[in-house]
């Protein structure tokens, strides 16, 4: 990968201009501890940096939750009329692939390079947009080299070297010279604690309590006796001698490879320049990942991101889901047993700062929630005559979102209040649906429906979630559930029951037919009675 590219075109929501909803959003940074007004450094624009994979094995659910939250919050923003500059690292130079590249007899770029590959068809099936600009570390050398020069000559890291005065290729940032260490993870005490952080300090390493620790194993060369200060960190790495020869690179301060921290600050000046608007990634990477990556870019003499946002954990039974806890979940076994937009529903259930419990009753909850979905958007659409089309969809501007559903939003992402509006608007849909066929001024009542369907799918598409896109409509979910197998049975179980309350009623066994209809209606089924005969939907 070379180290410029050609931007995509980022503006999806087809707003033309920014939304005049785009004055309430308010979104939390882990830096201040607060929730707070948004405005973008450049009107109109909003750029994101998300830390991306390290790319050592497949991906699994902790990882894919991460990238569904921010995918999220781009898609609010591209629907609030902002464009968005979105940029996702992919760290294929590491230890971990190094040594796993090793055992497994691989070279160590082809290892990186099939399992990015893994991760990026995950992505997609899940619905996951594809970044602005997606650039590996080993496309970015010589940026990572200048930004270490200027480190060192602002006063901020040293060289190590051999008893005969030469550089041995490490490079440390030195912490104590710079007075600003531990802002963003709050250990200089400059903000009040939140029950937020409370948690994360809790569950994850910060500077006064360091060592190794099994969210965030410590990078072994931060562990050399030549640091000045336990704290330092490794800007530039020494080759051990496992390291294959062509995992080098020559630089005035010895061969070497890059630490991990200076790999984003590179890459994020490169295609975000100086101050962005966020730089996010997951709960993990907020120490030491992201301390050190704002002490080294400051300290190069830079504006690091003006707000930093990170999603939680998937949790399984209470524990971080993790393929070294051995607890993780591959994203292709999850996809053998759920359809995507299930998986995808259920990895955007709660707000992204919140915890993730996964489980068989997060992924039924998301599965009735698809075929709530669908069985409204199937109905309306066939009521109305036809299905709006995407280019429509795509061009609803935030201001034309129902109420509760953009306060939802614009109050730090909150996805399950977002989500309550949908299920509002759909059971406000339904019963239109239901008085449809006794309304004299049909056309109006069409056009309410009409309405409402659009509503409903432009909500589903800020979600990423609208059954009618793709990649939903590849994965065989075109015809929002008319193709599904659940929904199908379902149908024919519940269509029986109503052809025998039919019969009911024609005889005036009217005990008979109330009793059908409460039966369903205790498992969760509404039946609507019309002209026509009976439907049903779900509650």
């Amino acid at each position: 990968m070379t180290n410029t590219q050609e931007p995509q075109n980022t503006n999806t929501s087809g707003a033309l201009a920014v939304a005049k909803a785009a004055a309430g959003l308010k979104l939390y940074d882990t830096a201040s501890h607060a929730v707070s007004s948004f405005t973008p450094i450049k009107p109109g624009q909003v750029g994101i940096y998300v830390c991306g994979a390290t790319v050592q094995s497949s991906p699994h659910i902790g990882h894919i939750r991460a990238a569904v939250a921010f995918d999220v919050v781009r898609r609010w923003f591209e629907r609030l009329g902002y464009k968005v500059t979105f940029v996702r690292n992919v760290t294929d130079i590491d230890d971990k692939i190094l040594d796993k590249a090793a055992a497994a007899g691989q070279q160590w770029w082809e290892r990186a390079y099939i399992y990015e590959r893994e991760f990026t068809e995950a992505y997609s099936k899940l619905g996951v947009e594809p970044p602005t600009y997606e650039p590996r570390a080993t496309g970015h050398m010589i940026d990572m080299i200048d930004l270490i020069k200027k480190i060192i000559d602002n006063g901020h890291a040293y060289v190590v070297r051999d008893a005969d005065g030469n550089p041995t290729g490490n490079v440390y940032f030195d912490v104590a010279s710079w007075p600003h260490y531990g802002e963003l993870t709050h250990q200089k005490q400059t903000a009040v604690s939140d029950a937020a952080s409370e948690v994360t300090d809790a569950m994850g390493p910060s500077v006064d309590n360091a060592g190794n620790d099994k969210y965030n194993p410590v990078d072994p060369a931060d562990m050399s006796p030549d640091k000045h200060d336990p704290r330092d960190f490794a800007l530039w790495k020494a080759p051990k001698d496992s390291d294959p020869l062509d995992a080098r690179w020559n630089t005035p301060f010895g061969t070497g490879r890059p630490g991990w921290h200076i790999e984003c600050s590179a890459m994020s000046h490169r295609y975000l320049k100086d101050m962005f608007d966020i730089h996010g990634g997951g709960l993990d990477l907020r120490f030491p990942h992201h301390e050190n990556e704002m002490a080294q870019t400051r300290a190069a003499g830079y504006d690091s991101a003006a707000r930093w946002m990170h999603s939680a954990w998937v949790t399984a039974k209470g524990e971080k889901m993790s393929k070294s806890l051995g607890n993780g979940l591959s994203v292709p076994a999850v996809l053998a047993e759920h359809s995507a937009w299930v998986v995808r529903y259920a990895l955007g259930s709660v707000q992204y700062r919140s915890m993730l419990e996964w489980s068989d009753q997060t992924l039924a909850e998301a599965q009735s929630a698809y075929d709530r979905v669908a069985n409204f958007i199937e109905r309306a659409g066939a009521a109305v005559g036809e299905q709006p089309s995407r280019e429509e969809i795509m061009a609803i501007s935030a201001d034309a979102l129902p109420a509760d559903f953009v306060a939802a939003m614009n109050d730090d992402i909150n996805v399950s209040g977002a989500s309550a509006a949908i299920f509002t608007a759909i059971r406000s849909g339904n019963t239109l649906l239901s008085k449809l066929a006794d309304r004299a001024d049909s056309d109006v009542a069409k056009a309410e429906v009409r309405e409402a369907l659009v509503n409903v799918r432009a909500m589903l598409d800020t979600l990423g979630l609208d059954p009618l896109a793709e990649p939903w409509v590849s994965d065989g979910a075109a015809g929002a559930g008319a193709d599904s197998a659940e929904h199908d049975a379902l149908d024919k179980l519940v269509s029986e029951q109503l052809a025998e309350r039919a019969e009911a009623r024609k005889a005036k066994d009217f005990a008979r037919a109330d009793a059908i209809r409460d039966a369903l209606g205790a498992a969760g089924i509404a039946i609507e009675d019309g002209p026509q005969g009976s439907t049903w939907s779900l509650k």
